[in-house]
C-alpha cells in the first residue's frame, strides 16, 4: 500500500509540474502577443503628446520627456476641421447600418434555422458564397446602382448597400438553432404570430450573439475607407477615416497632430467594445455550440 501511494504521488507531481510548464508557456505566449500588439498603440498615444520638436529628436523617445496636450487642441480649433461634423457623419451611418443588419441577420437567421421550405439549403449556399467574393468585385456594379438610384454623395448610399450581411446571418442562424422549438410550439399553442415568436421569443436570446455582430458592425463601418472614398464627395459629409486621410495628407510632418488625429478616430471604438466586450466574447463562444 505504502509502495502503491508513493507511485501515485509521484506521478501526480509530475503530472502537475507538467501542467504548469503547459501553463506558463501559453502564459508567455499571450502576454508577448499582448506586447506586439498593445506597443505601437502605446507608442501613438505617447507620440500624440509630445511636442513636434520632440519626436523628431535623435535618439528618439518612448515615453515624452515634456507632456502637452497641443495637437489636441490644435485639432480642436481648427475651422478646417469640424469634429462634431465628422463624428456625426460616422455615427449616422455606424448606428442606421448596425440597427438594420441586426434586425435583418436575426429575421433572416430565424427563418434558416427553424422553418422548413424549398431550396433552403440552396438559397443558404448562396448567401455564403458571398462571403467568399471580394469587394473589389462588387464595388463598381454597387456604384452604378447608387448612381441610378441618386444616392452618390449621401449618408445614406453608405447604409443602403449594406443593409443585408451574409456573415451576420450564418452567425445569427448558428445561435438560433441551439434555442429549443418546444418555445416556438408554446408560444403558437398560446395564438401568437409567427413574427410575435419572433420579437417575443427569439429577440430576447439573442443578446450575446446580437452585441457580437454589433461589434463588428460598428468596428467594419467606422474604419471603412475604400467605399466612403468612393461614394461621398463633399467634404462635410466625410466619414472619420476620410477626415484622418485628408488631415494626414495637409499636415504629413506633423506627427503629433497626425496620431492625436488617429487616437481621436479609434476612441469611439475602444469605448463601444469596452462596454460590450463581454457579451461580444459570450456571442461568439456559444455560437459555436449546437
Amino acid at each position: 500500500m505504502e509502495t502503491y501511494s508513493i507511485s501515485t504521488s509521484g506521478k501526480q507531481n509530475k503530472f502537475s509540474i507538467k501542467r504548469l510548464f503547459s501553463q506558463s508557456f501559453a502564459y508567455l505566449i499571450l502576454i508577448f502577443g499582448t506586447l506586439v500588439t498593445l506597443v505601437p498603440f502605446i507608442w501613438v498615444i505617447f507620440t500624440s503628446l509630445k511636442p513636434a520638436s520632440e519626436i523628431i529628436r535623435i535618439p528618439p523617445t518612448f515615453f515624452p520627456e515634456t507632456w502637452t496636450l497641443d495637437s489636441y487642441r490644435t485639432i480642436f480649433t481648427d475651422p478646417h476641421v469640424p469634429l462634431a461634423l465628422f463624428y456625426f457623419n460616422s455615427f449616422f451611418v455606424a448606428t442606421f447600418r448596425v440597427v438594420i443588419t441586426i434586425f435583418t441577420s436575426t429575421l433572416a437567421g430565424f427563418i434558416f434555422a427553424k422553418y422548413k421550405f424549398g431550396g433552403k439549403d440552396a438559397i443558404f449556399g448562396f448567401i455564403l458564397v458571398q462571403l467568399m467574393i471580394p469587394f473589389q468585385v462588387v464595388m463598381i456594379p454597387g456604384y452604378l446602382i447608387l448612381v441610378k438610384l441618386h444616392l452618390v454623395d449621401s449618408l445614406w448610399g453608405l447604409i443602403i448597400p449594406s443593409m443585408v450581411d451574409a456573415f451576420g446571418i450564418f452567425l445569427m442562424r448558428q445561435f438560433i438553432e441551439g434555442i429549443p422549438s418546444e418555445l416556438m410550439d408554446a408560444a403558437r399553442i398560446d395564438g401568437s404570430s409567427e413574427f410575435g415568436i419572433y420579437w417575443r421569443i427569439i429577440l430576447p436570446q439573442l443578446g450575446s450573439a446580437i452585441a457580437a455582430l454589433g461589434i463588428f458592425t460598428f468596428m467594419g463601418t467606422w474604419n471603412d475607407y475604400l467605399w466612403p472614398l468612393i461614394v461621398i464627395t463633399t467634404h462635410e459629409k466625410r466619414t472619420l477615416p476620410l477626415l484622418l486621410t485628408w488631415y494626414n495628407s495637409q499636415h504629413g510632418t506633423r506627427y503629433d497632430l497626425t496620431m492625436a488625429a488617429s487616437i481621436l478616430v479609434l476612441l469611439p471604438i475602444l469605448i463601444v467594445y469596452a462596454i460590450f466586450q463581454r457579451r461580444f466574447v459570450r456571442g461568439i463562444t456559444m455560437t459555436g455550440f449546437k
